[in-house]
């Protein structure tokens, strides 16, 4: 409270929702976190990595704050646009995010490399792999300066 004045709005309501949540409320999602890790858990049975994009959408505006609809799905929160990165963060399992192209308008978008739990020396391993391969790593978007 004492230095809310120096948050965005967006900040200010996460941290009030999360300080209106219940035990029982942080039970059912611990619950539902350890399902998903679960589900992850026997994928990565099969298979040595997990790999999806670090955001559904393409980078926007900078005068956009967040992104508040995708493909006409409205989203709740100033967070859901973060899906794909946010569920990966709740599974404690070693991530990485390394640039793999551009949106036909030149801007940079990423994908996720997951590895197996205490997996990390291997992540980081595909992710320099990856890198070397692709060299997308080393393109630089045109940048758009105004004269404002």
């Amino acid at each position: 409270e004492k230095h809310r004045d120096h948050f965005k709005k967006t900040v200010i309501w996460n941290v009030e929702a999360g300080q209106r949540l219940t035990g029982p409320q942080l039970g059912q999602a611990e619950v539902k976190r350890t399902a998903l890790y679960h589900r992850v858990r026997e994928f990565m049975d099969t298979y040595e990595y997990l790999i999806l994009p670090v955001s559904q959408v393409p980078p926007f505006d900078i005068t956009q704050e967040y992104i508040t609809e995708i493909n006409g799905v409205q989203m709740e929160t100033y967070i859901d646009w973060m899906k794909s990165c946010y569920f990966i963060s709740t599974l404690g399992l070693p991530t990485i995010s390394v640039p793999c192209g551009f949106t036909p308008e030149g801007l940079p978008v990423g994908v996720q490399i997951v590895g197996r739990h205490q997996d990390d020396f291997g992540v980081l391993q595909l992710a320099r792999a990856f890198e070397k391969a692709t060299q997308f790593g080393q393109q630089r978007p045109a940048v758009a300066v105004s004269a404002a």
